[in-house]
């Protein structure tokens, strides 16, 4: 039974599965670049580690959890990355929204090392992490699948092997995809029910009961009203998902208008400065 893990990367939705995997009697090693930024986790005794070799040595899983495509190459390989150093036998899981052909490429060079790796991305955000109710999307070998399960349901709800390395990431992209259209479709409804003088809160109850209803509509559609542009995700960071799925749909000769007409919202909004908000601050595009 696997009980010591390495986690690579604590922000926003990984400080949240830390705790939630120490909750359930796991003893969980961290490593992220600012030590200063996780001194409340460390507090609730996540064990602090000064370097990757260090944090990952003898540990039964590693998971990581960090920001872009970059970021995973640098942590996981190279002479002080995660496959130079995860004992053989250990499971890796990488979390983090990537590129589908990166996850191939760690699954190869973790096999030839005799490790196992897993592309396992997910979504819902920081409320799904801190509630434990993640989709999580898995990619890999159906085995090593099976035998990090028990990790996977402290961390979410929404559990599912969907095939080969890669499969995890082209499902997350598919549920970008989807955000991308429905958030957009959120704030034109908003932008034009102001236009028309309605009462936004009482519209957007009214049209939430019906089919126009959404996870988005309900939680960013109500940040939306309040102002609030806190980052439950960053706009930076989904450019970023987008933008994978924008060159992964290309690459399949695949023409997809909604998500590149987002993608240029999103970026027009981030050379305004903006990229550190939460994805509701779209609505800002329409307020120009």
């Amino acid at each position: 039974m696997m009980q010591n893990i390495a986690f690579i990367g604590v922000g926003v939705m990984g400080r949240s599965m830390v705790r939630n995997l120490m909750k359930n009697g796991y003893q969980v090693s961290i490593y992220t670049r600012t030590k200063r930024k996780v001194l409340d986790v460390i507090e609730d005794g996540a064990l602090w580690c000064d370097s990757i070799a260090e944090c990952v040595q003898n540990k039964d899983a590693v998971i990581t959890m960090v920001g872009f495509p970059k970021d995973v190459e640098e942590v996981y390989f190279g002479e002080h990355g995660i496959i130079q150093h995860a004992k053989p036998g250990a499971y890796l899981i990488d979390m983090t929204t990537t590129s589908p052909k990166l996850s191939q490429r760690i699954y190869q060079e973790a096999s030839a090392k005799g490790l196992f790796a897993l592309d396992a991305p997910v979504s819902g955000g920081d409320v799904g992490a801190k509630n434990a109710t993640l989709a999580i999307m898995v990619g890999g070998e159906e085995a090593a699948f099976n035998a990090c399960l028990p990790i996977f349901e402290v961390l979410g709800k929404t559990i599912t092997y969907h095939g080969p390395a890669g499969s995890g990431q082209h499902t997350k992209m598919a549920n970008q995809i989807a955000i991308a259209g429905t958030l957009a479709g959120v704030c034109e409804a908003l932008a034009y029910g102001k236009a028309a003088g309605l009462d936004l809160e009482k519209m957007l109850t009214t049209i939430s009961s019906g089919a126009a209803g959404s996870w988005q509509m309900s939680n960013n559609g109500a940040q939306i009203l309040k102002g609030n542009y806190d980052p439950g995700f960053y706009i930076k960071h989904f450019i970023k998902d987008m933008t994978i799925a924008a060159e992964e749909s290309s690459d399949v000769q695949l023409e997809l208008a909604v998500l590149k007409n987002v993608l240029s919202m999103y970026q027009e909004l981030a050379k305004a400065g903006l990229e550190d908000l939460g994805t509701q601050a779209l609505i800002k595009y329409y307020e120009k």
